[in-house]
């Protein structure tokens, strides 16, 4: 596959006071769209088409507010000739529709995939909206089903409807109809109108159970919450062990990637630095409280005391790291005192 030149679709759509990079492979630039909870669901998203058949959804990069209404993980999709696979479905239920005008904006020919990488509120919550369409197959870790029958769900529900009210109304959690789970990174592929999706299972590194999604021929990656790119990572939930082993397993596994699309922030050309750089800082805070624990410093010293100098500019650092640091040690006690 030949990487074509990155194009922004957003002219007739997008707000006057939207701020939408030009380019959303390898830029800094990082989009400020306002989602109005005025905007009819019909109205489409900003997209972008980022190589033959790839179309991208470069989302705000904030925690959620009434500003984004939710719209602050990325997502994409694929038109292949026999249908289209859609990768991630947003935050709410409003926005999983609007994602589906998106699609439609550039292809009639039928969604037939729904993947979903992982459980949390900003990449599934708009699945309900593509569980209605007819012939659907939603793909999800095996780790769904325990998160939706956790205490996180209503929580971050009642949170949401908080803030976002109507754009909430429909939610139901959705189960998948093909899980992925069984012996970490093996794999489910399918193929439709002639391109291969290889949906990995990565382990519990950031959720209840995370997918990594490889299109075979076109040697695209599409990581999800494995890295991190133009904000700082966040690690209150899933394993940073488990993180950095998976980053380890998918450098070797796919050398030859030509693309790599995160959940957060811009897609990537090698040599993808937002991979070196998400591995070096959650080391980096595994190898400091690790340190902590090991001179018996309390929990909350050591949190106050954690200061990373060199990121203080990058956005999100300042609202993550303190609670990546409160993860991280707890993780840490548990290896250091009791193993793995």
């Amino acid at each position: 596959m030949r990487l074509a030149v990155c194009s922004l679709f957003a002219l007739s759509f997008a707000s006057h006071a939207d701020r939408l990079p030009q380019q959303a492979v390898d830029t800094v630039e990082v989009p400020e769209i306002i989602i109005s909870g005025r905007d009819s669901d019909s109205k489409p998203l900003p997209y972008y088409r980022i190589a033959p058949d790839v179309y991208f959804l470069y989302a705000n990069i904030a925690e959620v507010d009434g500003k984004n209404r939710g719209f602050n993980g990325n997502a994409g999709f694929v038109v292949t000739d026999e249908g289209v696979v859609v990768i991630d479905s947003l935050g709410t239920p409003k926005l999983g529709r609007r994602l589906i005008v998106t699609v439609r904006k550039v292809t009639d020919k039928p969604i037939r995939y729904l993947i979903l990488t992982h459980n949390h509120p900003d990449h599934s919550y708009g699945a309900v909206a593509f569980r209605r369409l007819p012939g659907i197959r939603i793909v999800g870790h095996v780790g769904t089903l325990e998160y939706l029958g956790s205490d996180n769900l209503p929580a971050s529900v009642a949170f949401r409807r908080r803030i976002l009210g109507a754009d909430m109304k429909g939610f139901e959690g959705v189960e998948p109809d093909i899980l992925v789970g069984g012996e970490i990174y093996s794999h489910y592929d399918f193929t439709l109108g002639g391109k291969t999706f290889a949906v990995y299972n990565a382990d519990h590194h950031h959720s209840f159970g995370d997918l990594v999604v490889h299109q075979v021929e076109d040697r695209v990656l599409w990581i999800s919450d494995l890295a991190f790119n133009n904000r700082s990572t966040f690690m209150g939930d899933g394993h940073s062990g488990a993180a950095l082993e998976a980053i380890d397993w998918m450098r070797k596994t796919f050398p030859d990637t030509r693309l790599m699309i995160p959940g957060h922030g811009s897609a990537q050309t090698p040599p993808f630095p937002m991979v070196e750089k998400t591995y070096s800082y959650i080391q980096r805070l595994r190898d400091e409280m690790g340190a902590a624990v090991e001179a018996g410093q309390d929990l909350e010293s050591a949190v106050r005391l954690s200061d990373f100098a060199d990121w203080h500019a990058t956005p999100l650092y300042h609202e993550n790291h303190k609670k990546n640091a409160n993860f991280i040690y707890r993780e840490m006690e548990q290896e250091i005192y009791f193993g793995k």
